[in-house]
């Protein structure tokens, strides 16, 4: 791999992380304002809708962006086939979704559902449009376009959302902030991003993308639907509260995903496409991967994990303080879930989706047969059945590239060993200090100046080459950035 490629790889993670951390920043002072002015009620009630939304938004968006990004040769006809097809499909579950919203209300017995899904599903057509945007950004890797995209959708959303919380609009809140983000971001990114869609189309484009984008679209399917359904039983099974509360629980370790995770893997998988025929290349980059997303990830989980109950009640208040189990097991599933997604993107880039759809056929059967075991025990069993599927899901994904890339599971946990243990010491000495009789602001700050010190003291003292790497490249680029 030359440098001026790994400078490029570097380059776009820069962006990316530049951008979800700006994203998430605000949307998690936003998150706090809005959980204090609304009722876990509402929250429940979006939660409910944003099971079924997410699964219709896989037809729209996945697998076949993913198409154009592995294809090596994808031209302007290609874009805009797939756009077409894309935008079509749509319109078309658009009428589905309106059409099915009594039942959907019906089925969670919440008849104030039917229209909240209805206009929550305007979504879908604005996803089509975004989705070839991002594909052709991730391509190209024009990272920097995301930044000013999120920024200003993230930005207008939270206004509408805060105002519209203070004047008393209750979830409607926050179907106008969801709406408004994605709005606006595809509107930045149409002024900033040089693709339009443009009347071309090709049946063989089409047939060529869609062959190894509907498997990618399949595994997604059971991935979203797998993902969502301890939701859909949480919702079912039991209250709107205790889905508000398992879906807060979710939301602080998932910002650590969406920061991080999502930022090296979508830099990451144009760039191991770009080496789909180079095994050895595929292994290095895919090992540095994985190092780099376990240093930063499982220090951040353990922590949020050992902080979680003065976090929940300094920020949310009391009337939250039920959710701090959920987030405690969220945060233990995204650890794991951080070194699954890693291998599911290099095994997706060497374009053999087909393993990618065969794993999901093994992983979901255990995974959903887990969650309605767990079902006559109570919600808080439902939830703990996430980590422990997580571990099953990360095991299967590592396996396939030991013979695709001879990366395999013992080579995997050996690299990801060192942040383990070092995370773990960090949590075990964090967390008693929650117990001490401090106003619960110093104890968080304590908390977290006491885990990061551990942290890096322990990268220092066994001169852990991940941090060394990681420290490199930061300052290699806030000094090229102070030159420009």
């Amino acid at each position: 791999m030359s440098q001026n490629h790994q400078d490029k790889i570097f380059s776009g993670l820069f962006w990316k992380f530049a951008e979800r951390i700006l994203a998430q920043g605000i949307s998690f002072v936003v998150s706090i304002l809005l959980a204090r002015l609304l009722a876990p009620e509402a929250y429940g009630i979006v939660a409910m809708v944003m099971v079924f939304i997410n699964i219709a938004n896989i037809f729209v968006t996945g697998g076949f962006s993913q198409a154009l990004i592995q294809k090596k040769d994808a031209d302007e006809t290609d874009f805009s086939t797939i756009f077409h097809c894309s935008f079509v499909l749509s319109l078309l579950i658009y009428g589905i979704c309106w059409l099915a919203a009594p039942y959907i209300a019906a089925f969670y017995n919440t008849p104030e559902l039917t229209t909240v899904f209805r206009v929550f599903s305007l979504k879908l057509p604005i996803s089509a449009y975004n989705s070839i945007q991002h594909a052709y950004v991730s391509r190209h890797m024009l990272f920097k376009r995301f930044f000013y995209s999120t920024l200003f959708g993230t930005l207008v959303s939270a206004a509408v959302g805060v105002v519209m919380a203070f004047m008393g609009f209750g979830v409607w809140a926050l179907v106008a902030q969801y709406l408004v983000n994605s709005a606006i971001d595809t509107l930045v990114l149409a002024i900033t991003v040089p693709w339009r869609p443009r009347m071309l189309f090709s049946t063989a484009s089409a047939r060529s993308l869609m062959r190894f984008g509907w498997k990618c679209l399949a595994a997604n399917l059971i991935g979203t639907i797998y993902s969502n359904i301890r939701s859909l039983v949480i919702g079912k099974f039991y209250t709107a509260e205790d889905l508000a509360y398992y879906s807060k629980g979710k939301h602080f370790p998932d910002l650590i995903m969406d920061n991080v995770v999502t930022s090296i893997t979508s830099v990451l998988f144009p760039a191991l496409s770009q080496h789909s025929d180079d095994p050895a290349a595929l292994k290095a980059l895919t090992q540095k991967s994985i190092r780099c997303t376990a240093y930063v990830v499982f220090p951040m989980m353990a922590g949020m994990l050992a902080v979680a109950r003065p976090m929940i009640l300094l920020l949310l208040t009391e009337k939250w303080a039920d959710c701090v189990i959920y987030l405690q097991m969220v945060c233990i599933y995204n650890a794991l879930r951080a070194l699954s997604q890693t291998n599911l993107q290099a095994i997706t880039a060497m374009g053999r989706s087909d393993i990618v759809l065969k794993l999901e056929f093994i992983k979901k059967p255990v995974s959903i047969s887990l969650i309605f075991l767990a079902l006559p025990f109570g919600v808080e069993a439902v939830a703990a059945s996430l980590p422990v599927s997580g571990a099953f899901t990360m095991a299967m994904n590592m396996l396939p590239n030991r013979k695709l890339m001879g990366y395999g599971f013992r080579e995997q946990i050996a690299d990801v060993a060192a942040p383990l243990w070092m995370s773990a010491v960090m949590a075990a000495v964090v967390l008693p200090i929650q117990r001490l009789p401090l106003p619960l602001i110093l104890v968080l700050v304590l908390q977290i100046t006491a885990g990061a010190a551990i942290y890096v003291g322990l990268s220092l003292i066994t001169k852990d080459e991940t941090f060394y790497l990681l420290k490199k490249q930061l300052l290699g680029k806030l000094v090229s950035k102070k030159r420009a």
